[in-house]
């Protein structure tokens, strides 16, 4: 797994930390976050986790929000590599797996630049996590032959959606970071085919013990974000495959794995 060495005394983790719960770490990113001494994190790493991290360790929060960035990305490159100078390994922290919207080769440029060795550790990603806990499946034969993650938020592409693409049936769209919005995706996907009735389901803060998941459809999808009142992080999943969620029976399911991992684990 390893992608880039060097002479270099730094050397870096980038390490996925999963959906949120604690119990869906990969037994190596456990392992790192048990012996770090120094970490960078971002928003999306669960308070759970980060108290899985030694007493004494150091940590930098570099979470970023929308409208809210404690760091820019120039920043943290640069504060990956100074730490890494000093010659303690660094665990740099993500949510979801970094490799899917984690901006992780923009810092893999960084340390290359600077000749700081590092390794990669993927993590269960949002999409997956979040449809594990609905208890629906990303894809289906006959249903959703395709799968599409989408970033809502990236204004550096240099192109829009293609919103022909995406609103053709026989494939399940996940939006991340897509909450604030919501009316436009929503817009899109009518205007260019998709059925007002079209399935979405929205998750907020998905596999943990306060996740919210609210069913709902294309033409009523920005109103019931609105009347649940959602925050980020919300994962966006549109498709026939949102049909499936079954309410209750997944909400509870959830709840009791957190609780027997409480039990197991924590205690």
């Amino acid at each position: 797994m390893k992608q880039q060495t060097s002479n270099k005394t730094g050397l870096v983790w980038l390490v996925g930390a999963g959906p949120g719960a604690v119990d869906l770490l990969t037994l190596r990113a456990y392992q790192l976050i048990q012996h770090a001494e120094v970490v960078v994190f971002d928003r999306l790493v669960s308070p759970e986790i980060l108290q899985l991290l030694p007493a004494n360790c150091r940590r930098f929060d570099v979470g970023k929000s929308k409208g809210q960035h404690s760091c820019s990305q120039a920043e943290i490159g640069r504060l990956l590599v100074r730490l890494a100078n000093e010659g303690k390994p660094v665990l740099r922290l993500k949510g979801g797996d970094p490799c899917i919207f984690g901006r992780l080769g923009e810092e893999l440029d960084a340390l290359a630049q600077a000749g700081i060795s590092y390794q990669v550790v993927p993590g269960i990603s949002a999409a997956s996590g979040c449809a594990a806990a609905a208890g629906i499946p990303l894809t289906e034969r006959g249903i959703a032959q395709q799968l599409r993650f989408i970033s809502a938020t990236d204004q550096h592409s240099g192109t829009g959606q293609d919103w022909q693409a995406l609103a053709q049936p026989g494939q399940t769209l996940v939006f991340y970071m897509g909450l604030s919005a919501l009316r436009d995706i929503s817009q899109q996907l009518q205007q260019h085919g998709l059925a007002s009735d079209w399935p979405v389901l929205l998750i907020e803060n998905g596999t943990r013990a306060d996740q919210r998941l609210v069913p709902t459809d294309l033409a009523g999808a920005e109103q019931a974000a609105r009347n649940e009142n959602l925050q980020s992080p919300c994962l966006i999943i549109v498709g026939q495959v949102a049909s499936r969620y079954l309410g209750s029976v997944a909400e509870a399911s959830v709840k009791s794995q957190v609780q027997l991992w409480q039990q197991e684990y924590a205690a």
